[in-house]
């Protein structure tokens, strides 16, 4: 597939196959997606690979339930209807029950560490969509505080969960087309 047909397919994915995902395919896609580039080439990212369906339903209700906390603690939240559909939705799986959930992490005293794994996440998920998967960046999925289901996770202290990916192949292999863009908008040119 070439460039913008890969830009094109890669979509985020919310309705998966009830198949696993490979480890040995994920470590694959890590290694793709570790040649993005990255401040002072430091490569401080660190990987979480998770494949237990039960660990994750887990994670989503805590996840679900400090996004719910966190809302209600903002009363001008612009998320708050948002928040209310969760709470009265208790069976919601945040990682739409896909088979494997990627957390990318990264030490703390890393400066520009939300910088280099947004970029990395960006060349994550371009290189699942060229191996046939589809992905789909939960924001929510980062919500995890509890320090002991942190060290179940395996996230060393210091560090903190950036960008939690799900991953599988796309239920009847439906990627849906990408959205209408609108014109950018360039605020100057300066010649």
């Amino acid at each position: 597939m070439d460039f913008i047909e890969l830009l094109e397919k890669r979509r985020s994915i919310r309705n998966f196959e009830d198949k696993p995902v490979p480890v040995a395919l994920i470590k694959e896609i890590i290694q793709d997606s570790i040649k993005a580039p990255n401040a002072s080439n430091k490569q401080a990212w660190n990987f979480i690979i998770i494949t237990n369906a039960e660990f994750m339903k887990k994670l989503s209700d805590i996840s679900r339930q400090g996004f719910i906390d966190s809302v209600k603690r903002n009363p001008d939240s612009p998320l708050k209807e948002y928040a209310k559909g969760l709470e009265n939705r208790k069976e919601v799986n945040c990682f739409f029950d896909a088979p494997c959930l990627v957390y990318i992490t990264g030490p703390t005293n890393v400066s520009t560490i939300r910088e280099d794994v947004g970029i990395l996440a960006a060349y994550f998920m371009l290189s699942a969509t060229n191996k046939g998967l589809g992905t789909c960046w939960i924001g929510m999925g980062g919500g995890v505080r509890d320090k002991a289901v942190l060290k179940e996770m395996g996230l060393p202290e210091g560090h903190h969960l950036i960008a939690p990916i799900i991953i599988g192949y796309a239920k009847d292999g439906k990627i849906p087309p990408m959205r209408d863009r609108k014109e950018p908008t360039i605020l100057k040119i300066i010649e």
